[in-house]
């Protein structure tokens, strides 16, 4: 369960701090680069539709990423495998004692 809360929680920041680092970065010359970016999925300006005639439902799911976010979700990946061996390393200790 530790781990599950854990990695969600990387995932979550690296988006986060993916999304920062793209919109500053973007902003400067040299580095707009990591703000480069595509999106894909259903577009949620253009939504698909199903109409019922008396229940209408909207369909649209879009997912953009950039290369900053690649960067910050393999730092994410390191950082979550460092965590959990230490982790693992500190039960292994607590253990012996």
């Amino acid at each position: 369960m530790k781990k599950a809360i854990l990695l969600i929680f990387y995932i979550v920041a690296a988006v986060v701090v993916g999304a920062l680092v793209a919109a500053i970065a973007g902003q400067i010359p040299f580095l707009s680069w990591l703000a480069f970016g595509k999106s894909i999925g259903l577009s949620v300006d253009n939504p698909m539709v199903l109409d019922l005639s008396v229940l209408r439902i909207a369909f649209g799911f879009e997912i953009g990423i950039t290369v900053a976010h690649i960067f910050c979700f393999i730092g994410a990946f390191f950082a979550y495998r460092a965590t959990v061996k230490a982790l693992r390393i500190g039960r292994q200790k607590l253990d012996e004692e």
